[in-house]
């Protein structure tokens, strides 16, 4: 169970924030980027549902909330599962059932489509960039040679099926992909 008494502690004045197992690291450690992305990703998802989506994709919307304070908690506890929270291949099965639902009634891609559209797709498209940097900081943090087997490689696998989950269901936002703006490759060249 979680208790938050007090909401400022002062121990992170020093430029350094407490992890789950107790050390400490400076703010700016790729361990701490990747947990706090994943953070401003939950955030993001939270304003494209404020956005309107619909009530099924909302439900999915909110378990990813749920899962993504797991993969936080997961990041900050280096090291084996002991009786830590990890994530593991169940969330990322989770991902692909709903990626496959999502997608299977859009329309096929003949080019890239440009973020934007309805308001709720814009920001999942914008949820989708950085669930994107949130994988590149959590493989930058996997690659440090001190970090080796400390982190969770369930955790990279998550990130990449969620991006993809978000772009699809930006196509859905976009009444089935009918608003998608398509790249029109040297369009205004010349």
């Amino acid at each position: 169970m979680v208790r938050l008494n007090r909401i400022y502690t002062k121990t992170g004045d020093d430029g350094t924030t407490g992890l789950g197992d107790g050390a400490r690291l400076p703010k700016h450690h790729p361990r701490i980027a990747s947990y706090g992305t994943v953070d401003e990703l939950s955030s993001l998802i939270g304003v494209a549902l404020a956005h309107g989506v619909d009530d099924a994709t909302r439900a999915l919307l909110l378990a990813v909330q749920n899962d993504l304070f797991d993969v936080g908690a997961d990041l900050c506890v280096p090291g084996s599962a002991g009786d830590k929270l990890r994530i593991d291949a169940t969330y990322t099965a989770r991902l692909e059932r709903a990626l496959d639902l999502a997608n299977e009634p859009l329309p096929e891609l003949k080019s890239f489509v440009l973020p934007g559209g309805k308001p709720a797709a814009a920001w999942l498209h914008l949820a989708r960039t950085v669930c994107r940097r949130a994988e590149r900081w959590v493989t930058t943090l996997a690659a440090a040679p001190e970090e080796v087997g400390r982190v969770n490689p369930e955790v990279v696998r998550y990130l990449n099926r969620l991006s993809d989950l978000l772009f699809v269901l930006a196509r859905a936002a976009n009444d089935g992909g009918a608003l998608d703006v398509l790249w029109k490759p040297g369009a205004n060249r010349g």
